[in-house]
């Protein structure tokens, strides 16, 4: 058993038969009553998100979940695959499973991937990650002061609001969890 005051976004635990990982964690405490965590989840086999509330002192069930660091080698129809880059053993993990995140795996780079026994749980990008713009409006002399965007298609197919001065082979930084322009890369 873990306790709520414990739970932090990223962590796992099991709750009526279903695993749960944390998105958001908030301890909130009001005048002289008990504090009160709320959490949002997610429901690591159907992807659905909701929130709880706990009181202060309560208990979850802990999960033992490892974490292997894989390298991404392509995805197909049905499943995105890894391989252990020490014993090349070969991981294939469901698209339901890696959802969205599938846009942010690059062909040949490490991903840190959830394990609960032999079941893939979760694939665990950075926070900000940096990708080439293919293809945008081109930008005009003295538009880096004003906060208007336009439409910028990167390297994995993904279409990003960037600031105007952003031009075609600039590298930027996206923001994993929310899928936003973060700031240009160097």
């Amino acid at each position: 058993m873990i306790s709520v005051t414990d739970l932090r976004a990223g962590t796992i635990y099991e709750e009526n038969g279903n695993l749960l990982q944390v998105l958001s964690y908030e301890h909130i405490k009001m005048g002289r009553g008990s504090a009160n965590i709320k959490v949002k989840v997610k429901n690591v086999r159907s992807g659905s998100t909701t929130e709880k509330s706990f009181i202060n002192g309560a208990k979850v069930n802990d999960v033992q979940v490892f974490k292997k660091d894989l390298q991404y080698l392509y995805k197909d129809l049905e499943n995105v695959y890894f391989m252990n880059p020490t014993t090349f053993e070969q991981v294939a993990v469901s698209l339901k499973t890696v959802g969205n995140d599938v846009y942010y795996l690059k062909e040949g780079e490490s991903s840190n991937i959830s394990f609960l026994g032999d079941e893939a749980l979760s694939v665990n990008l950075p926070p900000k990650m940096v990708f080439t713009v293919l293809e945008t409006a081109p930008g005009v002399k003295g538009n880096s002061a004003t906060n208007v965007f336009k439409d910028a298609t990167l390297e994995n197919g993904q279409i990003v609001k960037v600031p105007l001065f952003i031009k075609i082979g600039d590298k930027v930084k996206v923001d994993t969890r929310t899928g936003a322009y973060s700031e240009k890369a160097q």
